[in-house]
C-alpha cells in the first residue's frame, strides 16, 4: 500500500495537538487531545516494514467488512515510520473478574473466526501481502520467530519435531497478538486493532497468543490476583505444542538468561500435551514458576 498523500513530519506530529506520549519497545504511541486519532511511530525492529504490513492488514480487513481502525495518514521520516489512525469506539477487554476473563475468550474466538481465512495459492510468512519471498512452511514461520541463539539449545530439535505437524494445516491469515487491550468491545460490535504484527500461517499461533497472553497477564498483573480459570481459558483451543512454542518465544524476547530458566523437560512436557486442558495447566504452572524465578512479565 502507498503512503498516504497527506504530508506530515513526526516532529510537526509531535508538536500538535498529541498529547504526551507512551512509549514501549518498539513503538511510541500518542492520542489526539481530542482523542480523534491515534500517532503511531515504529522503532526498533524494522519499523518500515511494520508500518506496510500493519497498512496492508488494516487494507484488507477493511475490505473484508471488519471494524478495524481507519488509515487517516501514514510516512516515513529520516529515521522513522509513522501511521496515524482514527479511533474506534468501545472499550478493551479486560481480564480483572472471572467474567471478564469469560468474555474476553469468547471474543478473542470471535475474532479468530472473523480473521482466518485461507491463503489461496500463498504460502506462511510475515504479513499479509502476497510477495516473492521464499516459499516457507507452516513450522518454519512459528521457528523464524526465534532468535538464532535458540538453535543451540538442547530442546530445539525437539520443538521442530512436535511443531512438524502444522505443516498440513491450513495456512491462514493471522492477527499475530491477540490480547484483551486490541480487542475493544462496543455494545454487540467487536473492533480489532494493532495490526503491525500480522502475519500468515497455522491458526494455532493465534490460538497460542491469546492463550499466553491471558494466562501471563492473571499470573504477573497485581490487579488480577486470580487463579487461572483453566476449563475457561482452554476454549481458546490451544495444545502443548504450540504453548511449548509460545512460552518458548517469550522467554527468547526477555533477558539473555532468561531462556536457560525453563529446563529442556519441563518444555517438552508441555508440548506433549495434546488435551487443552492438560497443557493450559502445565503452561499455569510453568508460567507461576518463571514469575518466582524473577522473569519480568
Amino acid at each position: 500500500m502507498a503512503s498516504s498523500s497527506v504530508q506530515l513530519s513526526t516532529n510537526d506530529l509531535q508538536l500538535g495537538s498529541y498529547g504526551a506520549a507512551a512509549v514501549r519497545p518498539n513503538s511510541i504511541t500518542r492520542w489526539a487531545l481530542d482523542g480523534s486519532s491515534l500517532l503511531k511511530i515504529y522503532r526498533n525492529i524494522a519499523p518500515r516494514e511494520r508500518r506496510l504490513r500493519e497498512l496492508t492488514a488494516l487494507q484488507i480487513a477493511a475490505d473484508w467488512g471488519l471494524s478495524v481502525p481507519p488509515v487517516l495518514a501514514s510516512g516515513e521520516d529520516d529515521d522513522s515510520a509513522w501511521t496515524v489512525l482514527g479511533t474506534l469506539p468501545g472499550k478493551p477487554c479486560s481480564i480483572d473478574t472471572p467474567r471478564a476473563v469469560q468474555d474476553f475468550v469468547r471474543h478473542a474466538v470471535t475474532a479468530t473466526l472473523l480473521v482466518h481465512r485461507k491463503v489461496d495459492g500463498a504460502h506462511a510468512g510475515q504479513g499479509w501481502e502476497r510477495q516473492s519471498e521464499p516459499t516457507t512452511s507452516n513450522r518454519n514461520f512459528l521457528l523464524d520467530q526465534f532468535s538464532a541463539r535458540c538453535q543451540k539449545l538442547p530442546w530445539w530439535r525437539d520443538l521442530k519435531a512436535v511443531l512438524a505437524p502444522y505443516n498440513e494445516h491450513p495456512t491462514v491469515y493471522l492477527h499475530c497478538d491477540l490480547k484483551p487491550e486490541y480487542l475493544l468491545v462496543d455494545g454487540d460490535r467487536l473492533h480489532i486493532v494493532d495490526w503491525e504484527a500480522s502475519g500468515r500461517g497455522p491458526a494455532v499461533s493465534d490460538q497460542a497468543d491469546a492463550t499466553f497472553h491471558l494466562v501471563r497477564d492473571l499470573i504477573y498483573t497485581p490487579a488480577t490476583p486470580l487463579p487461572a480459570p483453566i476449563g475457561i481459558i482452554s476454549q481458546l483451543g490451544a495444545s502443548g505444542p504450540a504453548l511449548a512454542w509460545r512460552l518458548a518465544l517469550w522467554l527468547d524476547r526477555r533477558r539473555p538468561g532468561d531462556i536457560h530458566l525453563l529446563p529442556e523437560r519441563e518444555l517438552l512436557q508441555l508440548a506433549s500435551e495434546d488435551d487443552p486442558v492438560a497443557a493450559c495447566e502445565e503452561l499455569t504452572r510453568l508460567v507461576s514458576n518463571l514469575r518466582e524465578a524473577g522473569v519480568p512479565r
